[in-house]
């Protein structure tokens, strides 16, 4: 993506058991919540499934890659903490058939009860939707080589095990104006993209072959706007192009040098002459290639510009007809556009996309940044359209090779994915860059295991994160002085508190930034600690309500599978402990 000036948790814990009291209007003085069991940690044995998401009434198929678990084992699945089914283990490979309900996503924990005590052999979350634009997580490709079968297969497979059910294809294409090249009526078996690389069609169409395979749905990539040098020799005609004056001696660009192949050249979005040019050409890449969609990307604010007759051109105000017109192509295809610095984000809400997505660049630097954009995204999409950020971690980092810094990475998650947003970061590699090629920064090992219980989480609980309910604020109180407690937005030294509200259930984030080096998301520079762990921290909640039970939930331990907690309730007071906070932790009161 470019922007104008860019280059571009074998562990055993005790069983919690659910005791509460009923409000007791005559005694005032909250009474203390009864300890839990320690959760010292968890080792999560992999375990796998068969693709991204799930239409319903279809089966899931899991593999337990391990065979000397012990013959008692049970797997359980779980909506939101309450218990689906549960069943012998059969095997080390076996399926399942969640309920037919749309858009729900369950938990499934493979363990065994001996004693009382529960050992948790692996988790693993499964989506069931038959719209993956609902709850969107996004991933991309960006190398279309000469790579073998076994290779794309294993970066599909590892997509999958996140869960991505989503992908864009980045830099597939030649030419922006003409991105699929044709030798006679067939398209080009090679070609070049914008920095000479070379593109091999059996490549790109192996990898959509791939992910249909595993239910993700594959997004070609292309500028809303962008045309080679000479492109009038493929009948681009002059009177289509953004001008940087009113009497078009100049056109607008985005200058690049050696060894890209050319400068880009933009053209007027809601002319209706290129919109049928391109409509034309995108025609043709669905005819022979089978993506499921268009992801449109653009430059961002370029200033005054006009159209070839002198009329000032309000260029955010062009991206609604642009994508209309492109949804006309084939109706049934998915189209998303990226709201660079959420420029024209109002009129890409508008018009006929099915999630919004945004890349954060200045001015939005702050953790807070991350909420107010998911926030502001969910009002301009009338709270029916989902967000995608592409917020590159580690950013000045990326420029030499190196690591991605664990902290930086998680607490950014954290932040997105506990305000209802996900995170473009995962493809061949994690995203550093704007320029998705760019790979000089692996993951550490640390790293790599815990993004897949992010990915977990994320999706066991989409129907909590990503599906309605209210930001509220809530009175509650850290009673031993185990940490200090602090609305959002975040503070360094403090644990912020996320609430939101979401039918009979109270939900409360908190993530942790006593620690914290930074509240920059970015971290450029990877400079973010390991928040100490806090735990057995005593909490009081002020409520009205009678609660029903507690539960917690965190990507950081047990593999996200969620708990009891214990608790106490005496008139307007509620006390619990919380049994250990790393990063995140998702504590839900049900009324």
């Amino acid at each position: 993506m470019r922007l104008s000036n860019k280059t571009l948790w074998l562990i055993i814990f005790g069983l919690l058991i659910f005791s509460g009291c009923k409000k007791n209007k005559e005694d005032s003085t909250p009474p203390e919540a009864p300890a839990n069991a320690a959760l010292p940690g968890y080792l999560n044995q992999p375990i796998s499934i068969n693709k991204a998401s799930y239409f319903p009434g279809e089966e899931v198929v899991f593999k337990l890659h391990q065979t000397d678990v012990p013959a008692t084992v049970k797997v359980r699945y779980s909506y939101l903490n309450a218990l689906v089914h549960e069943m012998t283990l059969p095997g080390t490979s076996w399926t399942w058939t969640p309920p037919s309900d749309d858009f729900k996503a369950y938990i499934a924990e493979v363990y065994e009860d001996r004693d009382g005590h529960e050992t948790i052999y692996a988790t693993i979350a499964f989506d069931v939707s038959s719209d993956w634009t609902k709850f969107p997580r996004y991933g991309f490709l960006s190398k279309f080589g000469q790579i073998t079968e076994s290779e794309m297969n294993e970066i599909i497979e590892n997509l999958n095990r996140h869960h991505i059910n989503g992908l864009q294809y980045y830099d597939w294409m030649n030419k922006h104006h003409k991105p699929l090249p044709m030798e006679g009526e067939m398209p080009a078996g090679t070609w070049k993209d914008i920095i000479n690389r070379d593109i091999y069609f059996n490549t790109v169409q192996y990898y959509i072959t791939a992910a249909h395979d595993h239910n993700m749905k594959t997004m070609l990539y292309n500028l809303i706007y962008g045309a080679w040098e000479h492109a009038d020799e493929d009948g681009v005609s002059d009177q289509w192009f953004i001008y940087k004056d009113r009497t078009h001696p100049n056109k607008d660009f985005h200058p690049l040098s050696a060894p890209f192949l050319s400068n880009i050249y933009l053209l007027d979005p809601s002319n209706a002459a290129w919109q049928q040019y391109i409509q034309q050409e995108t025609a043709k890449v669905y005819r022979f290639l089978n993506f499921d969609g268009f992801h449109i990307d653009q430059l961002g604010d370029r200033g005054p510009r006009y159209t070839w007759d002198g009329t000032n051109l309000n260029l955010s105000q062009t991206y609604n007809p642009f994508i209309n017109a492109m949804k006309t192509v084939q109706p049934q295809k998915n189209i998303v556009m990226n709201a660079v610095s959420q420029y024209g984000q109002q009129f890409i809400a508008e018009a006929s996309t099915d999630f919004l997505y945004t890349e954060v660049w200045n001015p939005f630097t702050s953790f807070n940044d991350l909420s107010n954009l998911i926030k502001q995204n969910n009002a301009l999409g009338i709270y029916t359209k989902n967000t995608v950020l592409a917020a590159y971690i580690n950013y000045d980092l990326a420029a030499s090779p190196g690591f991605f810094n664990t902290p930086s990475v998680l607490m950014a998650n954290a932040v997105i994915f506990a305000f209802g947003g996900a995170h473009i970061e995962l493809g061949e590699h994690l995203l550093g860059k704007e320029y998705f090629p760019n790979n000089n920064l692996a993951m550490k090992q640390d790293l790599k295991t815990a993004l897949i219980a992010y990915y977990d989480f994320l999706v066991a609980y989409q129907n909590l994160l990503r599906d309605g309910g209210t930001f509220n604020k809530i009175d509650i109180k850290c009673s031993d002085g185990t940490m200090a407690l602090g609305e959002w937005p975040s503070s360094q030294g403090n644990v912020a508190v996320v609430a939101k509200r979401i039918d009979n259930k109270q939900l409360i984030h908190l993530i942790n930034f006593k620690d914290s080096k930074t509240s920059d998301f970015r971290d450029s520079n990877g400079i973010q600690s390991v928040p100490g762990l806090i735990k057995d921290a005593s909490l009081l909640l002020n409520t009205e309500e009678v609660v029903k039970k507690i539960w917690v939930a965190t990507p950081d331990a047990i593999g996200g599978a969620p708990f009891m907690l214990n608790f106490a309730q005496n008139d307007d007071f509620v006390s619990f402990k919380l049994p250990e906070l790393k990063y995140w932790s998702m504590i839900v009161i049900e009324y």
